[in-house]
């Protein structure tokens, strides 16, 4: 979901060896991975072609993530839907403070805005246990 293509490139210093360069979509895996660990998560918004691919058993970590590579910054919109009964604003700012020391941890990049998109509520599908015993003849 990426829409430029453009390497983020980040300086060294003068002491460094090279330049290093982040490719959104790592940016992306990294968004992914971080909002499915946050408890009240129940999947990531994806398209037919990550539906697909995941049914063939290629797991696609950056799937309900999109990164803008902007002037002023590295904008993450993240698309997911959550499981029934949890409080949504606290859910939403917890992907946020994960997503956010995620990519600082792993990239030592600031995220500009982290923007949480609810787009389904999951319900717990229960199992209904048979009270009916049938009777003895």
């Amino acid at each position: 979901m990426v829409e430029t293509n453009t390497m983020l490139e980040m300086n060294q210093g003068q002491d460094g060896l090279g330049k290093i360069e982040i490719a959104p979509e790592v940016i992306e895996v990294i968004a992914g991975i971080a909002a499915t660990e946050v408890e009240g998560v129940a999947q990531m918004r994806g398209n037919f072609a990550s539906g697909v691919a995941e049914k063939l058993g290629r797991k696609n970590h950056g799937k309900g993530v999109k990164v803008d590579l902007t002037e002023e910054g590295i904008l993450v919109d993240v698309y997911c839907t959550m499981n029934f009964g949890v409080s949504i604003p606290t859910v939403a700012g917890k992907i946020q403070d994960n997503i956010r020391q995620a990519l600082l941890n792993m990239t030592a990049l600031e995220a500009q805005e982290v923007n949480i998109h609810i787009v389904g509520i999951q319900f717990e599908t229960q199992k209904q246990e048979n009270d009916y015993e049938p009777e003895m003849i």
